[in-house]
């Protein structure tokens, strides 16, 4: 009898390149995706119908993506996610881009791109979006093989986590999002091609151990690579009685009510912040970069002073300053391992001469007949008893927020720093409220930033977002004002707001609106503000439109030639 056997092969399951995406967000926890859809993106977006899991959050403009992205990674600790269609879609990513490559923000960007065959030929909402952004990302990357989607994403979610963080842009032709792909790609195991150094080198750590135990004029210089080092750095700094002071992109690493904290330094920093960094023996640099708005003119920053520069990023080591003890690695690990081996130094001639300047040139306003900007972040900062997740946008009232908003626990206090975009501090606080629910988030804004990005007003009313908008409103472009009333004359070109009542458009949009004029309505008017926990609230606040943001030195300048304000 002849038998015949007949093999039976398991079909491969398939799935579409979009369906992989949206299982690799699934498998790496996204929850939240902030974008805008269009023709190269619709696959992605049919695959995000069927996915509970993640909830897409439709801003109105793909740059308010972009910021609400950073907001949710840097509050978070995690990597935000925002997405934009081919073309406009993509270039309009391109300042949030930008902002979270300069302040470190873990951001995964997927954009949709013209199918294939269309690339290269001027094809419709076309754009080059890899050379685009590639100066302002930290990785990018064009799929055009299919079967390469699932790893190069995962590629992605570990870069712009890893190591220093950054942005990480993939952009995918609308047919690779449609090609049907192996299911069984995604069980394949991820190993990442390069791992970052984390721990310090033990002789470099005895060496700065050495340096701090024999300093008589030390400082701790606290960057916002030391975000997520705040136990380690607040052990060293309180053993030691080592002052510190903090960036702008450093608050709330350390606690600036502790007496051991001088505050921010640089160009608006406090005055004794300024002066003690100048004078000190020896500065401990924990995840900064040393950029123009903190050293002023670099030849004359810190001119007695010998450097220890922590930094994950070996290529910020060295690169304003030279290093007499550079140490490449994590913030958090290389201080737990440093701060047991310290000596506590002999500081206490140091701290009589920083208490002398603390006293002489303290942070001071001068009231008057209007609202002062200060005065209504104090009173911000009273009402909210110091515990807001505080967002600002950039200009003078980001300033004034840094200088007067004392942050107690890191990731409470989110700016644009390296790139200055205004129109970020509205888009980051919803990214903020998103990550943190349950906390208190107050957007402190200007008139001419919130202007830009404020349309989006209309989704955080959509998502019932609790946020407190505090717009600071000179009716000026403030800073650009400030500078040219000191440096130009006086000439005052194209730097007055014709407002609209912010009060009413929030009202419009179906927020709150408060408005302001008077410093006896102020503290009533933010403490209704707490009351609102259903939609936003916009607390339209007029202030001064003369008044200038000191202590500051001029822009190239250095600490000899800081002015010091009325």
């Amino acid at each position: 009898m002849r038998v015949t056997t007949v093999e039976t092969r398991k079909a491969t399951r398939t799935i579409s390149g979009a369906q992989a995406v949206v299982r690799v967000l699934e498998e790496a926890g996204v929850e939240w995706i902030f974008g805008h859809p269009g023709g190269a993106s619709l696959p992605l977006y049919d695959a995000l119908y069927d996915a509970p899991k993640i909830r897409h959050v439709l801003c109105r403009h793909e740059q308010v993506a972009a910021h609400a992205a950073t907001g949710y990674a840097r509050a978070s600790g995690r990597f935000g996610v925002c997405t934009a269609t081919s073309g406009p879609g993509a270039t309009n990513l391109v300042t949030g881009l930008a902002d979270a490559m300069m302040d470190s923000a873990a951001v995964l960007a997927i954009t949709g791109q013209v199918v294939r065959a269309n690339i290269g030929t001027d094809a419709f909402q076309e754009a080059d979006v890899t050379s685009i952004t590639t100066p302002i990302t930290k990785h990018n990357a064009l799929v055009m093989d299919p079967h390469g989607l699932v790893r190069t994403l995962r590629e992605a979610i570990y870069l712009c986590q890893s190591g220093r963080p950054g942005p990480v842009l993939v952009d995918v032709p609308r047919d690779v999002f449609q090609t049907q792909i192996p299911e069984e790609l995604l069980d394949e195991p991820f190993e990442p091609r390069r791992r970052p150094v984390t721990k310090g080198h033990p002789a470099r750590i005895a060496e700065a151990a050495e340096a701090i135990s024999q300093s008589r004029r030390p400082i701790l210089y606290v960057g916002g690579g030391a975000q997520g080092a705040s136990e380690p750095l607040a052990r060293l700094a309180r053993r030691c009685r080592i002052p510190v002071t903090v960036t702008l992109m450093g608050k709330g690493a350390f606690d600036e009510t502790d007496p051991l904290c001088l505050g921010m330094l640089g160009m608006h920093g406090t005055a004794y912040a300024n002066y003690a960094i100048n004078a000190a023996d020896l500065v401990i640099a924990v995840g900064a970069r040393f950029d123009d708005r903190v050293t002023g003119r670099l030849k004359d920053f810190c001119p007695h002073a010998r450097f220890i520069h922590i930094d994950i990023d070996p290529s910020e080591i060295g690169k304003n300053k030279p290093a007499h003890v550079p140490i490449v690695g994590d913030a958090r690990e290389v201080l737990e391992a440093l701060e047991p081996l310290v000596q506590p130094p002999d500081v206490e001639a140091w701290w009589k001469q920083i208490e002398e300047w603390r006293t002489r040139y303290p942070l001071r306003w001068k009231p008057g007949p209007l609202l002062k900007p200060q005065e209504a972040i104090e009173a911000i900062y009273r009402v909210t008893r110091g515990e807001a997740v505080v967002v600002t946008d950039v200009g003078q009232h980001q300033m004034w927020a840094a200088q007067y908003y004392k942050c107690r626990r890191p990731r409470t206090f989110i700016s644009s720093g390296g790139l200055g975009a205004m129109g970020f501090g509205f888009p980051a606080a919803m990214g903020v409220q998103f990550a943190r629910p349950d906390a208190l988030v107050a957007a402190i804004v200007g008139d001419g930033g919130f202007q830009m990005t404020m349309q989006d007003l209309i989704t955080a009313v959509e998502w019932k977002l609790p946020l407190k908008i505090y717009v600071i409103n000179n009716g000026s472009l403030g800073m650009v004002r400030q500078w040219q009333e000191l440096f130009y004359n006086q000439r005052y070109s194209a730097v007055q707001l014709r407002n609209p009542d912010f009060a009413r458009i929030a009202e419009a949009f179906g927020a709150v609106g408060i408005r302001v004029e008077r410093s006896e309505d102020l503290e009533p008017a933010l403490q209704r503000s707490l009351e609102v926990t259903d939609r936003p609230v916009v607390v339209d606040l007029i202030v001064d439109p003369e008044e200038n943001c000191y202590p500051m030195i001029p822009s190239g300048q250095s600490v000899k030639e800081m002015i010091l304000g009325e």
